[in-house]
């Protein structure tokens, strides 16, 4: 049964958290597993970041990525951030499949 879904790592800027949203919906009823973000830091919530957060967060993601079979990458209007393209060359590099919301 676990073979059966493929395991889709959601990536991108947080500050686009309703194309996370809808992404990981339509990915999600389309018979996908979706690996998300934690939350948003660039929506504007309220949270509390210590010296090494950023450096968490973005390791933590490329292990959501070895979890998974590939990556869509939110880009939304063609962004790409530094921390997403570290993810789409990571994801490259380990062998994972990459697809864009936007081409």
């Amino acid at each position: 049964m676990v073979d059966k879904y493929k395991v889709i790592t959601l990536c991108g800027s947080t500050k686009f958290k309703d194309e996370f949203l809808n992404e990981q919906k339509r990915l999600t009823l389309e018979g996908n597993i979706v690996i998300s973000v934690g939350f948003f830091e660039h929506s504007k919530e309220d949270e509390v970041w210590t010296k090494n957060t950023k450096e968490m967060l973005d390791d933590m993601h490329k292990r959501k990525i070895d979890m998974a079979d590939e990556i869509f990458v939110i880009n939304k209007d063609g962004y790409i951030g530094s921390s997403t393209k570290s993810e789409i060359e990571y994801a490259t590099k380990t062998g994972k499949m990459v697809h864009y919301m936007e081409n």
